[in-house]
């Protein structure tokens, strides 16, 4: 049986909400980069075919629909927390940070939220739903624009050190990327305290190389 994408918010839309956002972020399990949110309002009974949860799609249906949905949205909004924060803050934090900075860089204030099961205090009413870039459309489409928008971000990276392949990888722990990051070692864009990462650091310093 079909999910109904537009479940949620058209029961939200007969409660007398007209502008509900959807929240999500990619980039939590990757061991180098940024991690990026999306804040998406789309206009009421919206529907593009084939939208769903970001991991689901191909490179070139989310390339497509990113297009799409900066087309037809009433609002987006982008967060992006740095490598540096995340360590500093953790990762669950930061993703709620760059979720807040997402829905701040809004055009219009939303008067609903729905998140990808990310608490958020705001002062606009939120619901975490569990898998909710499968179960919402508003929060697939912001896992779209995120997902994309950070794999851009990677392939910048890429073109800066191109030994390391990140516009392949995207910075998560394959096998290809931990070799490289072995040969290479850490460069300033990596999460220091995520254990590969950490774990080489400690490694490097204590057979006294410098990365």
């Amino acid at each position: 049986m079909a999910v109904d994408l537009l479940k949620y918010e058209k029961e939200l839309s007969k409660e007398g909400y007209k502008l509900i956002a959807g929240v999500d972020e990619a980039g939590r399990g990757p061991l180098v980069g940024p991690v990026v949110a999306a804040a998406v309002i789309l206009p009421e009974g919206y529907n593009l075919k084939g939208l769903n949860d970001s991991k689901q799609l191909s490179e070139k249906q989310r390339n497509l629909f990113f297009e799409y949905i900066k087309r037809d949205a009433i609002s987006v909004g982008v967060g992006i927390v740095s490598a540096k924060e995340i360590d500093e803050i953790n990762i669950l934090e930061a993703s709620r940070k760059a979720m807040n900075i997402a829905l701040d860089n809004l055009d219009v204030k939303p008067d609903y939220i729905l998140t990808d099961a990310m608490k958020l205090d705001r002062d606009t009413p939120v619901l975490p739903i569990i898998h909710g870039d499968a179960l919402s459309l508003n929060i697939a489409a912001a896992s779209v624009i995120a997902k994309v928008t950070r794999d851009k971000i990677m392939v910048e990276y890429g073109a800066l050190h191109p030994e390391y392949e990140f516009e392949r990888h995207k910075g998560y722990p394959t096998k290809k990327h931990l070799e490289l990051m072995q040969k290479y070692g850490i460069l300033d864009e990596y999460r220091k305290t995520y254990k590969p990462v950490k774990d080489l650091l400690e490694k490097s310093s204590e057979n006294g190389i410098r990365n």
